[in-house]
C-alpha cells in the first residue's frame, strides 16, 4: 500500500476553477481529437517505458501548468526528457495543445492533427487533480517536479488549501528520486513565507540556495510564464526555490 492511500482513499475536495471562458472551435477540436493521444488517466500504468516511445533521460512533472507556456517550453528545450503535465483548468489544457500543435483559432483544421515538426512526443497530460495520480506513482519515480505560481490562498482561514502542505510534501518526497529537484516559484509574499516554513519542516528536502541571489533570479533553463510576465508588469518580483531530495 502506498503512503498516499491513507489520505486519498476518496476523491479529495478541489478548490479552484475547472473551466473559464467559452472554448472556441479550434481548441474544442484539439480537446476532442488530439488530447486523447497524449492524455493519461489515474489508472494509466506509470513507467517511462509505457508513457513514451523513447528512453527518457529525466522524467519531470509540472503541477498546475496553467497556460502551458513553461511545460511546452521545457519539453522543446529538453527533447531527451519526458514530461507529465497536470492541470484541472480545461482552458489551460486547450492552450497547451495550441502551443504544441500550432493550431490557433481561425487556422484551417487539418485532417490529422499532429505536433509541430520541431517537437518530440514527450508530453503527457493529466487533466485532473494531481493528488489523484499520486497514488499510482511508484516510489522514486520522478527526477524533477515543478510547482510554479500556485494559488497562494493568502487568507489565513484558507491556508489548508495551499498545495504546499505536509500531506503533499510527504507524497512528493516519496515519488521524487534521491537527488531529484522540487522547484517552487511564487510572487506572493504570504506563499513565499509559507513555503519556506513548510519546507524547513520537511527533512527529506534541502534548499539548494547558497546565497540570497540564488533564489531571486530565474534558473538557467527557465521559461517565462504568462502569469509571471503579468506579475512583473505589476511590480511583483518572483522567487525561485529549488529543493533537492536527500
Amino acid at each position: 500500500m502506498s503512503e498516499t492511500s491513507h489520505f486519498i482513499s476518496d476523491k479529495p475536495k478541489f478548490f479552484g476553477r475547472r473551466k473559464g471562458r467559452i472554448i472556441r472551435k479550434a481548441k474544442s477540436t484539439l480537446l476532442e481529437c488530439f488530447l486523447p493521444q497524449i492524455q493519461i488517466s489515474a489508472d494509466t500504468p506509470l513507467s517511462p517505458e509505457h508513457l513514451f516511445d523513447f528512453p527518457v533521460k529525466e522524467l519531470c512533472l509540472e503541477i498546475g501548468f496553467g497556460n502551458g507556456d513553461h511545460l511546452a517550453g521545457q519539453a522543446l528545450l529538453h527533447p531527451e526528457n519526458g514530461y507529465i503535465g497536470a492541470e484541472v483548468f480545461q482552458n489551460g489544457v486547450a492552450n497547451l495543445l495550441t502551443l504544441i500543435t500550432g493550431i490557433k483559432e481561425g487556422s484551417a483544421l487539418p485532417k490529422e492533427i499532429k505536433l509541430l515538426p520541431e517537437r518530440r512526443d514527450n508530453i503527457r497530460v493529466y487533466a485532473d487533480d494531481i493528488r489523484l495520480l499520486f497514488r499510482n506513482m511508484p516510489d522514486h519515480f520522478l527526477d524533477k517536479v515543478f510547482l510554479l505560481f500556485p494559488d497562494p490562498w493568502p487568507k489565513k482561514r484558507h491556508a489548508s488549501r495551499r498545495f504546499i502542505n505536509p500531506d503533499n510534501l510527504r507524497e512528493l518526497a516519496r515519488i521524487i528520486k534521491h537527488g531529484g529537484i522540487l522547484r517552487i516559484a511564487t510572487d506572493h509574499p504570504v506563499y513565499k513565507s509559507w513555503t519556506l516554513h513548510q519546507m524547513h519542516q520537511t527533512p527529506e528536502f534541502v534548499w539548494t540556495a547558497t546565497c540570497g541571489q540564488d533564489w531571486k533570479h530565474e534558473p538557467a533553463d527557465w521559461v517565462k510564464t504568462k502569469y509571471q510576465q503579468k506579475a512583473l508588469r505589476e511590480g511583483r518580483r518572483p522567487v525561485f526555490l529549488d529543493y533537492r531530495r536527500i
